[in-house]
Parts: C-alpha cells; structure tokens; sequence
C-alpha cells in the first residue's frame, strides 16, 4: 500500500508529548474559559444570568441547611421540603418578580389555610354524612369563586399566583379530612416553612447583587429612542439614494422597527415587576411606571409609520433616482429627518439623565417649524400634467403624509416625556 506524507510547516498542530504536553492541555483547557469571561465582559444580560444562577444556587444552599442539620431538622421536620419548594417556584431573575411571587405565595397560603381550617373545624363539627357535604359546598363555592376572580384583568395582572395559591392551599386543607387540631398544627408548620424560604429569596435578591426590572424597562425605553432615530436616517438615505449597494445589504432599517413592535408584552410585565419594587436608586415609591407603558405605544405608533414608509422604496409611483422628481425635495426632507432623529434622541436623552426636556421651549416649537416646513413642500400637481408625472408626485406627497403623521406622534410624545418628568421628580 502507498503512504501519503502530510506536510505540517513550522510544526504547526503538533501536540509535543513531552513534558510540555501538561502545559498545552492546561492551556487549551483554559482558552474557552477566557473566552466564556470575555464574553461575560463585553455582554451585560449574559453576566446578570451568570449572577442569577449563582443566587440561586446560594439560596437553595441555605434553605437546605433545615434538612442537613440535625437542630434545625428536629424544629421543622418534613415541613422543610416547604421551604425548597418555595426557593424553587418563588425566585425569579428580577428582584420585583421576586417579591411580587413571593407575596403572592404568602397571602394566598395565609387565606386558603386560615379559611381552609374554619372550613374543616366547621364540617368535624357535624360529622357524619354532614362533613362530606360541607366539605363539598365550601371547595365547589371557593374554588369556583377565586377562578372566576382570576379573570378579571386587574386582578389577573397581579394578584392570579396568589389566587392559584389560595384555591391549591384551601381544597388540600378542607379535603385532608384530618382532625381539626392536626390542620391548624401543619398549617402553622407549613407556613413557618414556606416564610423562611421566601425570606431567604428576599434578602439574596434584594440584597445581593439586585437585578432591577425597573432598570431594565428604564434602558430598554431608552434604547429604543435611539433606535428609531438611527431607522429614521437609514430610510433618508436609503431613498434618496445616498447609500451603495454594500450598505444596503449591510443595513436593514425595518429590523430595529420591528423588535419594536414587539416589545408591548415585555414592557407589562416589567412595569409589573417594577411596580413591586421597593425604593431604590432614583426610582422613589409611587414612580409613574403607567407613562413608560404610553411611552412605549407611542414608539411601537411610530415604528409602524416608519416601516410603512418601506413601500416607498419598492413602490412603482416612486420616482426613480434617474428622476428629477426627488432633487428639488431632497435637502428640505433630509432637513426635516434630521430634525425628527434629533427630536427622538434629545427625548430619549431626557428619560436616560431623568432631566426635564423642556418640550415647550426647545422640541414643541421644533416641531411646530418641521410642519411649516411639510407644507412648503410642493403638491402633486406642481409635477406635471401627464399620467406618470402626477403618479410620481402622489407617491413623493405620500412621502410627506408619512412625515406629517411622525411629527403628530411626536408632538404627543413629547407632551408624555414632560408627565413623566413632572410625576417623576425629574431635575
């Protein structure tokens, strides 16, 4: 048989076996691991999952100890397994997630135990037949009672944990059939569990490292002002051609647009979250989180304006860039976009230092000449008399139409940044 000789240059690839081989292992070893921590350096949201998962290996660690040492074992026996329970289902990645389970969790154990055990006292009392009748009345009334509170919207929003928690804790109490005694007893004992796990959830979240939802929407908001401005430019250039091919392809103005419109589930649940939050930072109690949620429908408004203007750019009644239909307009509407992406960062800037913007000296009266200067410019029928002249111009005026209606929905922004400063305590 034949043997082929494989040329390696400069020994590049080849292992030593020598003694140096420990050091090579010990350096390819290491190599994903300086990897992993650069990663974690240069990526926020991966080093604040990283910090998530090591809390709560932390606390299920702590909560733990009831079942691994024998003094704390003998003072809450089985009941202990409550306590993991509650580590388990209670702590979330944001500190108000966590507190608004964990509060949950406790109003819900306390009513479906304490009414559970009436309940229960109530049907030991009759005894007989009379006690499977109670306990059927009280289990079909409360149960059928708190799913249909589940539905309501305002209580849905914040409270439907603890009332699952209410209809799990009273149906497992009034259906036990255990002596009245023996219920109060293990629902103290319950409680006292559950109460030391969700303690040891809110001192590590809060405590250790806090992960605030209140920041998060706080620079998610803040971000997707910059967001829109940079789409708003990339459009300009895009149709009035002063983009190449290579920059197209490399830039997609409609991906930014989009993730926009898709950040109205997120934002609810984080001014949920938020709303728990204690005072901290420079977010004080009472903070108007409800403006971020209109501050986020006038963006997601605005998104779906500028991605409409996307059919400009493959519209057949578009001029084309041979045309000299866009010339006479192009440097009053790159002046105008200029302007918009300006107002767009100047009140994205205003949320992010939490400073008034002063909408009624400086971006209203902006706005207002941005109108004035829409309305200067020409009309379909200054293009022309024939078919396609006029098409061209209908298509540039619905250019302008979408400029009028951006300027609208900046108008009413800049009017809720302003709320939001006056409620927020802005400086």
């Amino acid at each position: 048989m034949g043997s082929t000789v494989i040329d390696i240059p400069d020994g590049e690839g080849v292992v030593p076996c020598s003694k140096e081989k420990k050091e090579v292992g010990d350096i390819c070893c290491q190599f994903p691991i300086d990897l992993f921590f650069k990663e974690m350096k240069s990526n926020k949201h991966m080093t604040r999952k990283v910090i998530h998962s090591i809390k709560v290996g932390v606390a299920l660690v702590f909560v733990s100890l009831l079942y691994l040492l024998d003094p704390l074992y003998k003072q809450v026996g089985e009941n202990a397994i409550w306590a993991i329970m509650t580590v388990v289902v209670v702590f979330e990645f944001f500190a108000g997630a966590t507190l608004s389970k964990g509060i949950n969790r406790g109003i819900g154990t306390v009513l479906g135990g304490g009414l559970g055990c009436l309940a229960a006292i109530f049907a030991q009392a009759v005894g007989g037949v009379g006690k499977a009748i109670i306990v059927a009345i009280t289990v079909f009334i409360f149960g059928a009672a708190a799913t249909y509170t589940r539905q309501v919207p305002n209580v849905k929003k914040k409270f439907d944990y603890g009332t699952m928690i209410f209809i799990l804790t009273f149906s497992l109490v009034v259906v036990s059939g255990l002596r009245a005694e023996q219920v109060l007893e293990i629902a103290r004992d319950r409680l006292s569990t559950i109460a030391m796990g969700f303690a040891i959830c809110l001192f590590i979240s809060l405590l250790v490292f806090p992960i605030w939802a209140s920041d998060e929407l706080h620079d998610s908001l803040i971000a997707r002002f910059e967001d829109l401005a940079v789409s708003l430019e990339g459009f300009s250039k895009e149709y009035f051609g002063n983009v190449n091919e290579k920059e197209k392809s490399s830039f997609n103005f409609s991906s930014k647009c989009k993730s926009v419109l898709h950040s109205k589930t997120k934002d609810e649940s984080l001014v949920n979250f938020a709303s728990w939050e204690p005072w901290h930072a420079k977010f004080g109690f009472c903070y108007p989180w409800g403006i971020y949620l209109k501050l986020g429908e006038d963006l997601r408004d605005l998104a779906t304006t500028i991605l409409s203007l996307k059919g400009c750019l493959k519209s057949p009644t578009q001029p084309s860039e041979s045309n000299t239909f866009r010339q006479p307009v192009k440097e009053p509407c790159e002046a105008i976009v200029a302007s918009l992406a300006w107002t767009l960062r100047e009140l994205g800037e205003s949320i992010k230092k939490m400073k008034k913007c002063g909408s009624e000296d400086s971006i209203l009266p902006k706005l207002k000449t941005v109108r004035q200067e829409l309305s200067q410019i020409p009309g379909p029928s200054t293009f022309g008399t024939n078919d396609l002249e006029r098409t061209d111009g209908l298509g540039l005026a619905t250019f302008v139409y979408s400029m009028v209606e951006m300027v609208e929905k900046m108008e009413e922004m800049a009017i809720h940044v302003e709320q939001l400063g006056q409620l927020g305590g802005f400086s």
